[in-house]
């Protein structure tokens, strides 16, 4: 909720004093107010911590009533729900959600789901160290085409990527220092090199992410297949498997994927550790002297144009490097220096297993096939056929499977921060139920699979668009780092500019190499999905500040003509049109009942049941939820006051922090109306809005609740997914209870 700005504030106080002078004093009100605001609150986020393995926490409702219930209930966008849908119908899918998923954890559980060191490093290097198991086979075969020349021109080449790792590892250091908070490639390029710059990084990343968990898949399944054959025609529903048990894994959490994580990544580490010194030592068996390669008929020259294709193919070997500095906030305090610390375990581990890799490839003749992987030959050359065999292929195939939650972890994190900018829907600012951007994970899961199953799980035809995005997001982050070293100039600056300057120069020729090179064998789709994305994400945020805009307090709202608004009531307690003539004078109205009362005496009738004849019995009670004051938010209120009727205004806050900056808004208008906060120790909004509305209900039974949204009407139908409409889920989640109204006042933008 955004603090309001001076002049919005001085007009808010305006239309207060106007509302002074055309409606009934605040007190009157009140005193007219058939039950009471005050219903209670949720326990504090700290009070309310499931247990370990349990999925029940004691929440008790707002009003005092049952203490014991299910922590959720979430119903869409990921919310952790709580209130009324508990008891509604669909509780075994919810039982089934929360078996799967686990319950709902408090704002406070943020602290114990960060990562420390140990957890992190598997986590968020798997996609950069898995992709030694295809980084060298995609350099080799573009060497291969040159014959036996280019092949001896692998290790010249290696080590050209090497290099890269290092520059551009050592740059990323130098990010996490200046952006200790996190500095992923759309922040830096956007604080540095301006808005449009930084939308172009962030697509090149949110594409990189995606084909990350499409080709660590596709290349699991290759590794699969070299041991498994047989399970060749089934690649591509197996690995739409896959993804979808990463989503399920994701959607628990950032600690409970980390754990499930680790073990696969630790366990390929020791393999490839345990092959490349198996391979060493038998080549020193040999002097070191090189397998001869078999006979390959070279079908290219070895010009530059192959080397510089083949050093872009390798350079794939380095995605996901940038992984760590994107995810700072996620590390254990102190964040920024465990997160440092991480990175430099994991560029050591990158480079010695890329470079022994290169070396057992050298030393042994291996030559790609399409039958076999390359690191499949390797570990058949070292231990034949035996258990060691089988552990390096598991190993590999299962960091490969899941080496895509690295993007897992970054991709959401960057769909917030676009959100958070009006550059991406709203919805996915949401946390969910596990302290997971869970819109966010499911839409990566969703075009993983689709790009997945439209390359029919083949990596060969993946990698050309792969190099793109990511060096791509690479070169504009490096270039920014420049940028800000240039302008701040603080200590070790000059050291700091060159090890990026380095870094960005260096990107930016693996990125212009694989955008020729790799044009026409797909790289011309990765670089249009970055003008596409471009292309929407300007114009989702036109339409927010257009719609911002449109809600702002402007003075025209301040020459109000009309009468005086006095709420009516009777001495019954029951408020209606025929309050009687004092009622409906300017003055304030006579006293009601007292509040939150019994009305027993209702002619006999049951209080809940909806048998009123006449216009007279009907007894009213206007609730207005409300996020914000703004002009939608104030047409609203202003039609609930007109009918004459008690209003409620209600609000409610994830956090206290937010609660208070709203009641200072509140009552800068001039606190005209009363007005219930509900802060809600979950990331709920619906849900508390719902066990409110029920706890007005069980006061008082007899009353007709109308639940007054206002609601922003956009004017095309592809906008409305920019917008969040909480009456149809009003309706379906009261529509149990008697008595319970819900409309719409709409403001049109």
């Amino acid at each position: 909720m955004p603090r309001l700005d001076a002049e919005q504030s001085g007009l808010l106080r305006r239309v207060g004093e106007e509302w002074g002078r055309v409606s009934a004093p605040p007190e009157a009100w009140r005193r007219v107010l058939p039950v009471d605001p005050d219903v209670g609150s949720y326990p504090e986020p700290g009070q309310i911590v499931p247990a370990r393995f349990g999925r029940v926490v004691s929440v008790p409702t707002l009003s005092g009533g049952p203490t014991t219930a299910e922590a959720g209930g979430g119903s869409g966008g990921g919310e952790a729900e709580t209130g009324a849908e508990w008891q509604q119908p669909g509780g075994v899918a919810l039982r089934l959600r929360r078996t799967l998923l686990g319950a709902p954890l408090a704002n406070t559980a943020i602290v114990r789901e960060r990562m420390r060191k140990l957890v992190a490093l598997p986590v968020l290097s798997a996609d950069a160290l898995s992709s030694v198991a295809y980084g060298p086979e995609a350099m080799l075969l573009v060497l291969v085409l040159a014959g036996t020349a280019g092949l001896n021109a692998s290790v010249p080449v290696a080590l050209a990527i090497v290099f890269l790792m290092l520059a551009v590892g050592l740059s990323y250091r130098q990010t996490i220092r200046a952006y200790p908070m996190g500095g992923g490639s759309y922040i830096v390029a956007t604080d540095n090199l301006g808005r449009i710059p930084g939308l172009i990084a962030a697509a090149g990343l949110m594409t990189d992410y995606i084909l990350t968990v499409a080709v660590s898949v596709s290349s699991g399944m290759g590794a699969v297949t070299s041991a498994i054959p047989s399970l060749s025609p089934e690649i591509v529903p197996i690995g739409v498997l896959v993804i979808a048990i990463l989503l399920a894994g994701n959607l628990r959490g950032v600690r409970q994927a980390g754990a499930l994580f680790a073990a696969p990544t630790y366990a390929f580490i020791i393999a490839i550790l345990a092959l490349v010194a198996t391979g060493l030592y038998n080549a020193a068996g040999r002097d070191f002297t090189p397998t001869p390669h078999p006979v390959v008929n070279a079908t290219e020259g070895l010009g530059v144009l192959l080397v510089m294709k083949a050093f872009a193919s390798g350079a794939t070997a380095m995605t996901g490097i940038e992984a760590i500095s994107n995810a700072v906030p996620a590390f254990k305090p102190v964040a920024w220096r465990n997160a440092r610390t991480t990175l430099s375990w994991m560029i050591v581990l990158l480079v010695v297993l890329f470079s022994g890799v290169i070396a057992l490839i050298h030393y042994e003749g291996i030559v790609p096939q399409t039958a076999e992987t390359a690191l499949s030959q390797l570990a058949h050359r070292s231990y034949g056929s035996n258990g060691f065999y089988v552990f390096t292929q598991a190993a590999t195939a299962l960091v490969l499977l899941l080496a895509a939650n690295t993007a897992y972890n970054d991709f959401p994190r960057v769909l917030f921060l676009l959100a958070r900018d009006d550059h991406a829907p709203r919805i996915f600012l949401r946390l969910g139920d596990r302290l997971a951007f869970s819109n966010g994970i499911i839409l990566l899961s969703v075009a993983a699979a689709l790009v997945y199953i439209a390359f029919e799980g083949k990596t060969a035809s993946l990698i050309p668009l792969y190099a793109v995005g990511v060096f791509l997001a690479f070169t504009l982050s490096q270039w920014g780092m420049v940028v800000h070293w240039w302008r701040k100039r603080n200590r070790h600056w000059r050291k700091s500019l060159c090890f990026n300057a380095t870094g960005a120069v260096l990107s930016a020729a693996v990125f212009i190499t694989a955008g020729i090179t790799k044009f026409t064998a797909g790289a011309w789709l990765a670089i249009l999905a970055v003008g596409a994305f471009l292309l929407v994400t300007t114009r989702i945020h036109r339409h927010y500040a257009r719609v911002r805009q449109a809600l702002r307090l402007h003075p025209q709202m301040i020459e109000i003509p009309g009468h005086s608004i006095t709420p009516h009531s009777r001495p019954d307690g029951a408020t209606g049109p025929g309050a009687g003539a004092a009622a409906r004078a300017p003055a304030p109205p006579g006293p009601a009942a007292p509040t939150g009362a019994d009305p027993t005496a209702s002619a006999g009738r049951e209080r809940d049941a909806e048998t009123e004849d006449t216009p007279e019995e009907i007894r009213h009670l206007s609730v207005v939820p409300i996020d914000a004051l703004h002009q939608a938010s104030m047409r609203a209120l202003a039609y609930a006051a007109s009918l004459q009727q008690p209003v409620l205004a209600l609000h409610v806050s994830p956090a206290e922090e937010e609660a208070e900056l709203f009641r200072e808004s509140w009552r800068l208008w001039g606190d005209r109306l009363p007005l219930a906060v509900v802060v809600s120790p979950y990331r709920a909004i619906v849900a508390p809005m719902i066990g409110y509305i029920e706890s007005l209900h069980r006061q008082r039974p007899d009353l007709t609740i109308t639940v007054i949204l206002p609601e922003i009407v956009v004017r095309h139908w592809y906008h409305r997914i920019l917008h969040s409409y909480l009456g149809g889920r009003l309706r379906r989640s009261l529509r149990p209870l008697p008595k319970i109204v819900v409309t719409t006042v709409p403001f049109h933008v």
